[in-house]
């Protein structure tokens, strides 16, 4: 019996069905049964396009008039979106923002028809010229891919663990009538090559598992594009991606949008990547739409104080140089450099990691120094597959070390085995970066913050207790949540579920892979401060990996940036970050967002220059 009151196998059915990932992003609830082996749909050009989409005269693809949503719970009804009305035209992104929860993604998912049975919706939603609130299954599953598509926000549970990734790319050519066959295999090469997979052909056999974080997004990228559709719905597109190759991304939606007219429902939490993109942004608040209008008017001239409120929290790269005053108040305690007696709670010497498939083994960390002190933040940067995570994952003692020395708080840990080692990993807490797939579905959130507290048998049921309420304050959730599971909870909020259970027995030691990736801009920031407020409280050494420039340049005390598993620049942030020597940090600064519409087209245009002047193109 869970301690929160209902049972810990308790999971009540969504109310969804299909076949799995590439039903979603492609054609929600086909059936592979069937499928030809050879031979070639309509003879439609390069991933089924003939045309550019037509212009519908103004009219927009894409419209959404006074919807309404509605959950009924075993706690009552729920009002999630209240009278929302906007269009989205031909050729046009719409950015869709606001906090989690506010209704984003529920409004998002009425123009595909994916909300859960106990949903009732109000109002119109038309795709063309089809109601979609009306349709059946069957019309459903012919516009789900080749006329809309979707990017979840997920990309590992938007994707099937069981089916290669080759599987899911062609499964929405075949059951649209695209290509078959060798045909589609050789499509969906093209779509990995496109969103930026190195060695396409090879890797269409492998399972999601095979790839990065980053990689994933990509794959469920290029299952939205596949079929060419009229408008791709992108619900936080470039969450799992590092700066580089979401400048790519956002490079390919772009040229999507403009040479085929595609239209675009952008729902992002990244006010750079609003700037980058959108033509014009709609402001949710609480189910509500609150401010409208084109992106230069809202994110320069807000009218609403909520929209004021979440410009005033994105952090800006930078802006510890022109206001060192205010960084100082933000960024915890730590120096740039330790005396040399200083006892480290992070210590790397020649760290080499490999991984073993097959038997063969694969090294994918090479000869890494690095140190953490207590009270220090050492920020990790760099693209996809770079080693960041796996550096993490090895300081958690998930992976072995190949060669070299990994030390916590003297410890070598590669030698620690039985209670030594779970005594240390006690001291150690983690934030993962997918926290759909770190979170037990069949534990309420009360059990999955306190469970720490139960292994290491800290407390009893009314302390822990205690200690699940108080960390659901610190991280700006209602106590009411302990008794609810995490899919019932938006992105966001189950990424503050992730970071109150790392804290829950006061690590010495936090790694925090990605913890503010899928954060909206005003709760990221009160993050940010609750990581300040307890690290200075205590002291704990931390590492953490991030593809946000902005956010690591506001709370490292120093920097390493990696590459294909190497180190390329290590220093304190200031240096590393605002004066770089080496011409691989300078790309990943020149590709990082900015929230200003006219600073950031001045900075795509710079870095289009940079890429020009090494011989390489945008995208």
């Amino acid at each position: 019996m869970s301690l929160f009151g209902r049972k810990k196998n308790q999971n009540p059915d969504d109310g969804r069905s299909g076949t799995g990932t590439a039903g979603t992003a492609g054609a929600v609830g086909s059936s592979r049964a069937g499928r030809p082996t050879s031979g070639t749909g309509p003879a439609t050009g390069s991933l089924g396009v003939v045309q550019r989409h037509p212009d519908l005269d103004g009219r927009p693809i894409l419209s959404f008039q006074d919807v309404s949503v509605t959950f009924d719970t075993e706690f009552g009804q729920v009002h999630a979106v209240k009278g929302v009305s906007f269009d989205v035209k031909p050729g046009e992104v719409v950015a869709l923002v606001g906090e989690s929860g506010s209704g984003k993604s529920v409004t998002s998912s009425t123009a595909m028809g994916l909300l859960p049975a106990n949903a009732t919706v109000g109002g119109t939603v038309m795709l063309g010229d089809r109601e979609v609130t009306k349709l059946d299954a069957n019309g459903l599953r012919k516009i789900r891919g080749r006329h809309a598509a979707m990017v979840f926000q997920e990309p590992m549970t938007a994707l099937n663990p069981v089916l290669t990734v080759g599987d899911q790319l062609t499964e929405s050519l075949n059951v649209h009538g695209i290509a078959y066959g060798t045909e589609a295999d050789r499509r969906a090469v093209e779509l990995l090559e496109m969103v930026g997979i190195p060695d396409a052909g090879n890797r269409l056999k492998q399972y999601p598992h095979q790839f990065s974080g980053g990689q994933r997004q990509r794959i469920v990228i290029a299952m939205a594009i596949s079929c060419s559709p009229e408008v791709i719905i992108a619900d936080e597109p470039t969450t799992a991606l590092d700066v580089t190759v979401q400048a790519e991304i956002l490079e390919l939606l772009r040229s999507l949008k403009d040479q085929l007219n595609t239209g675009i429902l952008l729902i992002t939490h990244n006010m750079g990547v609003v700037a980058d993109m959108a033509d014009r942004v709609c402001v949710m608040l609480r189910g509500e739409l609150v401010e409208s209008g084109e992106v230069h008017q809202v994110m320069q001239n807000p009218q609403h104080p909520y929209t004021e409120r979440l410009l005033g929290s994105v952090p800006r790269l930078g802006a510890e140089a022109a206001e060192p005053e205010a960084a100082d108040a933000v960024k915890p305690g730590g120096t740039d450099s330790a005396p040399s007696e200083t006892v480290y709670a992070i210590e790397a010497e020649q760290l080499s990691i490999e991984y073993d498939h097959r038997g063969k083994k694969n090294r994918v960390v090479h000869d890494v120094d690095f140190r953490v002190a207590s009270g220090e933040i050492l920020g990790l940067v760099g693209e996809s597959g770079s080693g960041k995570s796996t550096i993490a994952k090895a300081v958690l003692g998930l992976l072995p070390v190949a060669a070299g020395s990994l030390k916590i708080h003297g410890q070598n840990l590669p030698s620690l085995t039985g209670r030594d080692a779970r005594a240390l990993r006690r001291r150690i807490g983690v934030v993962f970066q997918d926290p759909a797939a770190s979170l037990d579905p069949r534990f309420p959130i009360g059990d999955i913050i306190t469970e720490p507290m139960v292994i290491h048998k800290v407390g009893n049921r009314k302390s822990q207790l205690d200690r699940a309420y108080e960390l659901l304050d610190a991280v700006k959730l209602p106590r009411s949540v302990v008794n609810r599971f995490p899919h019932e909870l938006s992105g966001g909020q189950r990424q503050r579920i992730s970071i109150a259970r790392a804290l829950t027995l006061d690590p010495e030691v936090l790694i925090a892979d990605e913890p503010t990736s899928a954060l909206d801009v005003s709760v990221q920031a009160a993050v940010l401060d609750m990581f300040a407020e307890l690290q200075s409280r205590y002291e704990f050494a931390c590492l953490f990996v991030s593809h946000d420039l902005a956010v690591v340049d506001m709370l490292a005390h120093r920097v390493l940036v990696l590459k294909d598993g190497r180190e390329v620049e290590q220093g304190p942030t200031q240096e590393v970050l605002h004066h770089p020597t080496q011409e691989y940090t300078k790309r990943l600064l020149s590709a990082a967002p900015v929230p200003d519409p006219d600073e950031q087209l001045s900075k795509r245009t710079e870095r289009r220059r940079f890429l020009e002047s090494l011989g390489e193109k945008a995208y």
